[in-house]
């Protein structure tokens, strides 16, 4: 069987090889995630039949009362309210681990571990595979990825005994499986939609009855009052790793996962540099999280490089989506597009090669004078990249280059010109949009690779559904209009027959036309 395996991969290798030269996309937006997508929730049409099937609707709701009841949920919608928002913590960390896998005894908690736990983690990972010709041209190595997921799970999960659920390769498409079954056809099937608009639900199968506020209670609740994280999205592409976290009680809430890969390597394409971009709602709002490599070098046109490379970045990152929902916000398409965007990763700015103190700042640890030096501030601040982005304050020492195993910076120790790499702040988190609030900006202290890694955490407002009214509230005004000559009893006999239609999915049977 192992044979079998070999063999399959080393035929494979020719057409992973023509693929990746001639930019033939090839999986680059499907991704890893413990839940499998549903399908982007689509109001249904109001037609009679869908591809053979027909519903079968309760006697006891006529035509009549649909169509108020439509009116009734229209009229609520009409009403203007207050934007309702909340602020979730999101962690961000980059680490360049140059091209080591980790080991079992790696510790991540001195990196991971805050005060109070974040509600998102966005994790950027470079180098993960070293950058040889075998990673770059042929097939992928997931092996290292697979290592990283289970550590950094081991650590966010560490005081939680619930099961994980299994990971499952995600298609691009968003499919539902159970499409063909999918009525589509009914103005009391529709009225099922208002009401799952309303709690803010997209869901294809099946109608859930608590409010995200009640979710966040319980998990508040639960155990010892540590939250379970579950992997939204993953995506590697050659060395360039990126996983995004959520708490298991805030994963309803996401919807649109999409994940786009530029390759800005080899020939401007391949994937030995670039960037990974994962987006995502949660709730209304819209995040996009931006792992990048960019082009490395000490030279003055190595800068100019990798302003390019951002600008490329920006250009060809594009999310697909099959279709898009009457009466939804059309998702974002690229990146700028989002309400939040993160940018993290190995940028690769360097300290100007034209400063001869830069030794001895280094030695004072003057960290503020260098950062006078430092090329990625002097081309924002020439308006050439990353223009109208914020960056916190840097208070922390050069997180590149170390000899690895030590604290020591190559600089001060090697003896070749070629390898005295001057030490520079390569490893940067930036962001744009409004609502996204840095409470701290800092390096941790592993000394796996010869890059020190970097964290930084967020307050991110976030905009909920307006839901003034409740289903129970929303049917029982609906109703009410059909209804003011009934008598109480008759009235209230109604309410509970409508309510349990909606709530109860086999009352809505499906039949196949035969």
């Amino acid at each position: 069987m192992r044979e079998e395996g070999k063999n399959l991969k080393q035929s494979s290798w020719p057409k992973v090889v023509v693929r990746k030269w001639l930019n033939i996309k090839s999986g680059r937006e499907e991704f890893q995630s413990d839940y499998r997508t549903t399908a982007m929730y689509q109001r249904r049409r109001k037609s009679c039949s869908d591809d053979g099937l027909y519903a079968v609707v309760p006697e006891e709701l006529s035509e009549k009362w649909l169509m108020e009841s439509r009116n009734g949920i229209e009229a609520a919608r009409s009403i203007q309210l207050e934007p309702v928002t909340r602020n979730l913590r999101m962690f961000v960390g980059t680490w360049n681990v140059g091209g080591k896998s980790p080991h079992d005894g790696l510790n991540l908690r001195d990196w991971l571990n805050t005060k109070a736990p974040a509600d998102i983690y966005v994790l950027g990972f470079q180098e993960i595979v070293p950058l040889n010709a075998g990673n770059v041209l042929g097939p992928e190595d997931c092996g290292p990825a697979a290592k990283w997921l289970s550590l950094i799970r081991q650590v966010l999960n560490a005081d939680t005994d619930n099961p994980v659920p299994k990971q499952s390769s995600i298609p691009n498409n968003d499919q539902n499986p159970y499409s063909k079954a999918r009525v589509s056809f009914s103005d009391l099937l529709s009225l099922e939609d208002e009401l799952r608009e309303r709690k803010g639900f997209e869901d294809n199968f099946s109608l859930r009855s608590n409010s995200c506020c009640k979710e966040e209670e319980k998990a508040r609740h639960h155990g010892t009052g540590q939250h379970k994280y579950c992997l939204a999205a993953s995506k590697q592409m050659v060395g360039i790793f990126l996983c995004v976290w959520v708490r298991e009680d805030l994963y309803p809430q996401i919807s649109s996962l999409k994940v786009s890969c530029v390759g800005r390597g080899i020939m401007g394409y391949l994937g030995n540099k670039g960037s990974i971009s994962i987006s995502m709602t949660l709730h209304q709002t819209t995040f996009c999280f931006v792992c990048t490599h960019l082009a490395s070098g000490e030279k003055e046109s190595d800068a100019i490089r990798r302003n390019l490379d951002v600008m490329e970045i920006l250009k060809r990152t594009r999310f697909s989506y099959p279709c898009r929902i009457p009466e939804k916000p059309i998702p974002p398409n690229s990146i700028l597009d989002h309400d939040k965007i993160i940018w993290l990763g190995d940028l690769n700015y360097r300290l100007a090669s034209s400063c001869g103190d830069t030794y001895e700042l280094l030695e004072r640890n003057d960290w503020q004078a260098l950062l006078e030096k430092d090329e990625l501030r002097i081309e924002q601040r020439a308006g050439r990249v990353f223009k109208g982005w914020e960056e916190g304050e840097i208070c922390f020492a050069p997180t590149y280059k170390y000899i690895t195993n030590s604290d020591r910076y190559v600089v001060q120790t090697s003896t070749s010109k070629e390898k005295r790499r001057t030490p520079a702040w390569c490893d940067r988190i930036l962001w744009k949009g409004e609502g996204l609030k840095q409470m701290c900006y800092v390096r941790g202290e592993s000394r796996f690779s010869d890059h020190r890694p970097v964290y930084s955490l967020f307050s991110a407002e976030v905009n909920l559904p307006n839901n003034p009214y409740s289903n129970s509230e929303i049917t029982s005004n609906a109703l009410h209009r059909s209804t003011l000559s009934e008598s109480p009893e008759e009235f209230n006999l109604l309410v509970g027959r409508t309510q349990s239609c909606i709530q109860t999915a086999p009352r809505f049977s499906v039949t196949a036309e035969k």
